[in-house]
């Protein structure tokens, strides 16, 4: 199995993966019926994949070609990955171990024990779980799976892109939230140039805009509602690729990702997270330049909202 972050590689892991994931659906809004804008949006609905995000296609890319000792796998998350990790992990009869922070969402917490990992919930921030898992892996011998800055992970998040393309031919424009970059990473190895690449990242947790600033992956202490693109620090894998294949990135505010929840919940009828609506809230803020007639893709990344965020949100609809 190939490690290349590359067209080829995402095909091939398509093909490990494609059983064992869900083929999300897309859904065609037309921008005067909604109020959005004078031109069609097109939702890529990947709040309903198996575990509630994206994340499901790299754990099982993982899972799938990589040797898994006796220990199992590892996983440190501030929530989705390890739901993820967990889910690929119960399918596939495999043990694994997960660390999250106290800050995780409940409902994300939640799920994971229901996949029936060994959760374990310990540390202020994601740095904490990261760094229990490292010492677990060098008692256990477990597999480490990365979120994010691992290439098996980056073939695995491609696998959306190329998915997308089957359902949306002729794409102008994709958008993308971003946390530590595992999902734009991979999309933008599949892309590679065609279709543009718009990350969206929260201005209360710009990771990935420190590490271009700066040239390599620099640690932030994220602070956004969008508790799914809280991560600290891009890794120096997921960085390369970005630097060289995404278009551009733009900033949101708290309130740009709340509106774009609020758009999804209220107006297209969709549940989601508030990661989930930061890549429509960018849309809606004007954040992004859409040239009339083209067709733009918003991905729509999870939908393990945490119940009191969401109502908190949502009161304004």
């Amino acid at each position: 199995m190939t490690t290349r972050v590359d067209r080829p590689g995402i095909e091939q892991t398509y093909s490990l993966i494609q059983p064992h994931i869900r083929v999300t659906p897309v859904v065609h809004l037309t921008g005067g019926d909604l109020g959005l804008a004078p031109f069609p949006l097109t939702l890529k609905l990947e709040s309903l994949q198996h575990a509630g995000s994206f994340k499901t296609r790299g754990a099982f890319a993982n899972l799938l070609t990589r040797s898994i000792p006796a220990a199992g796998v590892v996983a440190a998350s501030g929530g989705n990955h390890g739901a993820a990790v967990a889910y690929a992990a119960m399918r596939l009869g495999v043990r694994a171990r997960i660390f999250v922070p106290t800050v995780s969402s409940p409902a994300k917490i939640a799920r994971i024990r229901h996949y029936g990992a060994d959760l374990v919930v310990g540390g202020e921030r994601y740095a904490d779980a990261f760094a229990a898992s490292e010492a677990w892996v060098a008692k256990s011998g477990a597999l480490a799976v990365h979120a994010f800055d691992q290439s098996e992970t980056l073939l695995g998040q491609g696998t959306l892109a190329l998915e997308l393309g089957r359902q949306a031919p002729g794409l102008d424009t994709l958008l993308v939230s971003v946390g530590g970059g595992g999902l734009i990473g991979g999309i933008a190895a599949w892309c590679a140039g065609s279709p543009r690449v718009v990350g969206v990242e929260p201005e209360a947790a710009a990771t990935l805009t420190a590490a271009l600033a700066a040239g390599e992956p620099a640690r932030i202490e994220p602070t956004s509602v969008a508790d799914g693109l809280n991560a600290p620090f891009t890794g120096e894998h997921t960085l390369s690729v970005i630097r060289e294949r995404v278009d551009e990135i733009v900033l949101v505010s708290e309130e740009h990702i709340a509106e774009g929840m609020r758009f999804l919940y209220g107006r297209a009828k969709l549940a989601c997270e508030p990661g989930g609506a930061a890549a429509t809230g960018a849309l809606l803020a004007g954040k992004v330049k859409v040239e009339p007639g083209s067709t733009v893709v918003a991905v729509v990344s999870g939908g393990n909202a945490d119940p009191k965020v969401a109502a908190a949100i949502l009161a304004e609809v």
